[in-house]
């Protein structure tokens, strides 16, 4: 070695561990694949460990080992971890990790950073998800307690908590999960994700008129994403005069209750790609209620797509929305401020153009390259970090 290059980057070899990868096509999957997809590019050795399911819904990034798993019982759709066991941690010694990325706090997600601790491998962890809100949604809020000291604990065991946004570090923060916090945004596909892709031809064949407001959510239909109060405030809206259409894109165990609600409303169904991209940019307004989302794909998705967007105010949407300029935040449990605020957009076309346009403006600041450089800056730093301790520097 040549003194004066220092010393070699310790080698990079990430092992990552998820509670879902490929059999549900959600934020955190699709997060987390093109995550894996951009470390293969840069020559970064990856492996993925996480449940599986007889038909996945969609062809995953790079190589994944599958570690036994059960349905939730409320969520069925969804499967939790039931342990690491030995013929996966073979596999996972075989690989030499050099960094545990853990995505999940589950079962696996533990036992993988009891073993890292045994091991010496420094480990990191990404925060995709609210879970003190999906326990309200299904009775267990007498749990939560329980659920943040286990939070505490593991979290302050790594050596970085990655949040998709400002607003939930400082979260994590103020509730002592950890001091080493770095924000890890997401990014969007700008050029797929924009209003050239609005189609008016699309819109009249699914029975929306050129007059009517098309008001969409996009997503898993699940309660957590307070699915319900979309339903209430559009049916107030409908029941006012005004000439809007529910536009729903998704699909899961709330559609029925859904259906029901908004006998109006148009249900395309779970969308990806260029249909998706054009559902956006055929809506005029974007209203997502949901305050369980660290960041939200779909709002960062319909703002790239030239929507004004009204949300609830949530720790991922807080850092996405600017109110009052690229939309409206308002509290989950202000049912009229929702609705004002939609009526607002609704009857001001200007007001609706000069908020799309900034939205756009604001979604092109979210570059997926560099969020991406950014992470794994960080995954060597924290090798550095682990070697000089190890040196006793």
């Amino acid at each position: 070695m040549n003194p004066s290059t220092g010393p070699a980057e310790p080698e990079l070899r990430v092992a990552l561990f998820t509670g879902n990868y490929n059999y549900i096509k959600d934020g955190v999957a699709l997060t987390l694949n093109r995550l894996v997809a951009f470390l293969l590019k840069r020559g970064v050795p990856v492996l993925v460990f996480a449940p599986v399911a007889d038909k996945p819904a969609f062809e995953s990034v790079g190589d994944l080992v599958a570690v036994p798993s059960m349905a939730i019982p409320t969520r069925s759709e969804y499967r939790i971890s039931l342990g690491f066991p030995q013929a996966a941690q073979e596999r996972l010694k075989a690989f030499r990790p050099t960094l545990f990325h853990i995505a999940v706090p589950d079962i696996a997600g533990y036992r993988a950073l009891k073993l890292a601790e045994r091991w010496g491998v420094p480990v990191v962890a990404s925060y995709h998800t609210r879970y003190d809100t999906y326990l309200r949604h299904y009775g267990l809020g007498f749990l939560e307690g329980l659920g943040r000291r286990y939070m505490r604990n593991f979290y302050n065991r790594v050596r970085r908590v990655y949040p998709p946004s400002e607003s939930m570090a400082e979260i994590i923060r103020a509730d002592g999960q950890s001091s080493h916090v770095e924000v890890w945004a997401r990014g969007v596909d700008s050029e797929l994700f924009s209003p050239a892709k609005r189609d008016m031809a699309w819109r009249q064949s699914l029975g929306i008129a050129d007059d009517e407001i098309a008001v969409s959510f996009a997503g898993r239909l699940v309660k957590e994403k307070n699915t319900a109060i979309f339903v209430r405030v559009l049916s107030k809206l409908a029941a006012k005069g005004f000439r809007v259409r529910p536009l729903v894109i998704g699909d899961g165990p709330e559609m029925s209750a859904m259906k029901a609600g908004l006998p109006a409303g148009v249900f395309p169904g779970f969308l990806h790609g260029e249909d998706l991209a054009r559902a956006y940019a055929s809506s005029d307004i974007f209203f997502f209620p949901s305050e369980s989302e660290t960041f939200g794909n779909v709002t960062l998705e319909a703002m790239a797509s030239g929507l004004p967007a009204v949300n609830a105010i949530a720790s991922g949407s807080n850092s996405l929305v600017m109110d009052g300029e690229t939309g409206f935040l308002v509290s989950a449990r202000d049912e009229e401020g929702l609705s004002q605020r939609i009526e607002m957009l609704v009857m001001d076309n200007a007001l609706r153009q000069r908020m799309g346009l900034a939205a756009r403006e604001r979604a092109l600041q979210f570059s997926w390259d560099a969020i991406l450089s950014g992470l794994l800056d960080s995954y060597r730093q924290v090798l550095r970090e682990a070697r000089a301790e190890q040196h006793g520097r």
